[in-house]
C-alpha cells in the first residue's frame, strides 16, 4: 500500500492476480449492470471518459427509493483505463438532486454540486434501516444507503480481481 494510498481511495490487486486486457476489463466492469442494482456502469465516451458508475436516481424502479432517502446529493465515479500502467483513475464527481412531483409523477433533476466537487469522496453511514435492500442471485441480501462507498465497492473490486489498479485522483487530471 502506497503512502497516500487511504487518503485517495487508492486499491491494488493482490500479488499474482492475472492481468486483463483493457477491453476485458471493459466488460468485466459492464457486467456488474444488473437491474435489480440501484446502480450502473455506462460508456462514458460522451464525458472524455472510458467508463462512469453512477446511481439509478433517474430510473424510474429507482427513483422512488432515493427520495424516500431524501437524498440531495449523489455522485458520479468517472474512470479513465490507462493499459500501459494496468490502472484505473477514478474522479468522483457531487451532483445536486432537485425532486418534483406534478401530476403525481415523481421527477428528478440532477446539476453539478455548486462545490463543483471533484476529486475522492468517502462517506460512511451509521444506523437506520436501508432505503433499498437488493437480493443477489446468490440469494445474498444487500441493503444500500446510496452512499459513496457502495458505489465505489464493487466497481473497485471488479478493477482489482482483473488484476488492474484502482486509482483514486484527487486532484490533477483525470
Amino acid at each position: 500500500m502506497g503512502l497516500f494510498d487511504l487518503f485517495t481511495g487508492t486499491k491494488r490487486p493482490a500479488a499474482g492476480t492475472p492481468v486483463l486486457p483493457a477491453g476485458q476489463l471493459r466488460e468485466r466492469l459492464q457486467a456488474l449492470n444488473r437491474p435489480t442494482a440501484p446502480w450502473r456502469v455506462l460508456d462514458g465516451k460522451a464525458d472524455n471518459v472510458d467508463l462512469i458508475a453512477e446511481w439509478k436516481v433517474d430510473d424510474p424502479a429507482f427513483r422512488e427509493h432515493f427520495h424516500k432517502a431524501n437524498s440531495s446529493k449523489v455522485f458520479r465515479v468517472y474512470l479513465k483505463l490507462d493499459e500501459a500502467k494496468h490502472e484505473v483513475r477514478a474522479s468522483d464527481r457531487e451532483y445536486i438532486v432537485e425532486w418534483s412531483r406534478e401530476n403525481d409523477l415523481l421527477s428528478v433533476k440532477l446539476s453539478l454540486s455548486v462545490s463543483g466537487f471533484k476529486g475522492q469522496k468517502q462517506e460512511v453511514s451509521f444506523g437506520g434501516p436501508p432505503a433499498y435492500t437488493e437480493t443477489l442471485p446468490s440469494g445474498e441480501t444487500v441493503g444500500y444507503k446510496f452512499g459513496a462507498n457502495e458505489l465505489k465497492k464493487p466497481v473497485q473490486e471488479a478493477v482489482t480481481g482483473g488484476g488492474w489498479t484502482y486509482q483514486g485522483v484527487a486532484f490533477g487530471k483525470l
